[in-house]
């Protein structure tokens, strides 16, 4: 469960090789609510068991999301990935850590400004990189891809970090990034996790989703991308580390995802990050970012 997720070493074995994540920043403590709602039992509770038979709806299945399980990775191994998709586990949809969750997102629902909306449906909920649309310069959506790749870059940097001006930053992100959607819809089509409006009728979330919940795709983007941004500029990390929880949290004010799927994706995020750190052709890149912000 999520809660034993938090506890497991940063040091851990993976398609055969040791990862050192003590090379990476260290992974910090789960903050605010999180914290809070990993106290809860992640337990199924016989009181509300028939919440446990609720799973995604399989005609709601995305076709595109279903293709990115099928993807090559650029740093993680197959075998790496197999095991990280089985390292992480949401609460029981009974639990009553899962009813605390929920609970919450209504609580969202009630207290949500108009401004808060539309930040989190029209400016947080575009942002991310698409390997697709990064194949042919014709691609309509091609150079907004480029600019969100560098979203959160940008956001703390400033405008001029764009994958023109820091071109082997942007081979890192890309490559990072195509691990990401990979592991996001490998991670969410093995749980098939329903979304938090699917056990609870009286949430009126701000957009219904082609995908299952868990862990928040948009979270784990912004989150290992937050951490890798880190290991280039050390000193701004918790500037990149808010922008990442501002993210996550418009995916809970949006009524789309438990607060369980934000905090799996930050620590997936991290056990990502730690695992690529063994493959040289990542070493290489990541030597190379470096040296654009020396």
């Amino acid at each position: 469960m999520i809660k034993e997720i938090h506890t497991l070493s940063l040091v851990f074995l993976l398609a055969g090789c040791a990862v050192e994540a003590q090379k990476l920043h260290p992974l910090e403590e789960a903050k605010n609510h999180y914290a809070s709602l990993l106290q809860l039992s992640a337990e199924p509770n016989a009181e509300r068991a028939a919440l446990d038979d609720i799973v995604f709806p399989p005609s709601d299945y995305s076709s595109g999301t279903l293709i990115y399980t099928m993807i090559t990775p650029a740093y993680l191994t197959p075998a790496q990935v197999e095991e990280l998709k089985r390292s992480i586990q949401f609460p029981a949809n009974s639990s009553d850590q899962t009813k605390a969750e929920l609970d919450y997102l209504l609580e969202w629902q009630e207290k949500r400004t108009k401004e808060q909306e539309d930040r989190s449906l029209n400016v947080l909920a575009p942002i991310g990189y698409w390997p697709h649309a990064n194949v042919l310069k014709s691609h309509r959506r091609y150079e907004q891809n480029l600019e969100y790749l560098f979203y959160e870059g940008a956001t703390v940097m400033g405008p001029n970090t764009t994958a023109e001006n820091y071109p082997a930053t942007a081979v890192l992100l890309k490559g990072i990034t195509r691990d990401m959607r990979l592991m996001e819809f490998a991670v969410k089509y093995h749980l098939l996790r329903a979304r938090p409006y699917h056990l609870e009728p009286k949430l009126d979330p701000l957009a219904r989703i082609s995908s299952p919940s868990f862990a928040s795709g948009h979270t784990l983007w912004a989150y290992i991308q937050a951490f890798a941004w880190s290991e280039l500029i050390p000193e701004k990390r918790q500037e990149f580390l808010n922008v990442a929880y501002e993210v996550g949290e418009s995916r809970e004010i949006m009524g789309i995802h438990y607060p369980s799927d934000e905090e799996a994706a930050r620590i997936l995020a991290h056990r990502m990050l730690s695992a690529m750190w063994s493959n040289p052709v990542f070493q290489e890149d990541l030597a190379a970012a470096k040296k654009e912000w020396e």
